[in-house]
């Protein structure tokens, strides 16, 4: 589910690259960067090398490291990626995008400072059923392959924490993950 205003004629002069799972995409210094198709995360990492995750991100969304201020900053692809690439002095066209990025990063902060773990996972997982779901026999497949990992980065929590909760959810019935890194919420 996109929940941007994303105007496809806006954008056709703008240059379109391609990029395959786990690819890292070039981060212009200036510009933002249009998800096209496919879904990417972005990530930085604090003194220790500790890996962040600053979002996920899908088709609509606009990124890059102007909107961040972070620095490192990295972009994943979790998927076949098209971006185009959005000049600094066409930005102005993208002020809807702009202002979804501000909500989603407000919408993921506060998912990840829920107070309880099981709550934050059983949240996110909600959150990225939302944004990047689509509907199966069972309920809501999340069609991204996320490791533990990956979770626990997003999260803030450890890979073994993660692992406990997802065993957790899925005995509560909330998830099924009988397809390895694959996890649907189920239909209540």
């Amino acid at each position: 589910m996109t929940l941007s205003t994303y105007t496809p004629a806006l954008y056709a002069s703008f240059r379109h690259q391609t990029f395959t799972c786990r690819q890292l995409v070039p981060v212009p210094s200036k510009g933002l960067l249009r998800i096209e198709r496919g879904a990417v995360r972005t990530v930085t990492w604090n003194e220790q090398g500790t890996p962040i995750t600053l979002g996920y991100w899908g088709v609509g969304d606009v990124l890059g490291q102007p909107l961040s201020g972070v620095q490192p900053y990295q972009i994943e692809c979790k998927t076949h990626v098209e971006i185009s690439y959005i000049p600094a002095n066409s930005c102005d066209r993208s002020l809807d995008e702009i202002l979804a990025h501000v909500r989603q990063n407000q919408a993921f902060f506060c998912i990840v400072r829920s107070e309880s773990l099981h709550s934050r996972l059983l949240q996110l997982l909600i959150w990225l059923g939302q944004k990047f779901g689509r509907e199966v026999a069972q309920g809501l497949l999340i069609d991204l392959r996320l490791t533990h990992q990956e979770i626990s980065e997003a999260l803030g929590i450890t890979r073994i924490t993660v692992t406990r909760l997802m065993a957790r959810l899925e005995e509560e019935g909330f998830i099924d993950r009988s397809r390895p890194q694959y996890i649907v919420l189920i239909a209540r």
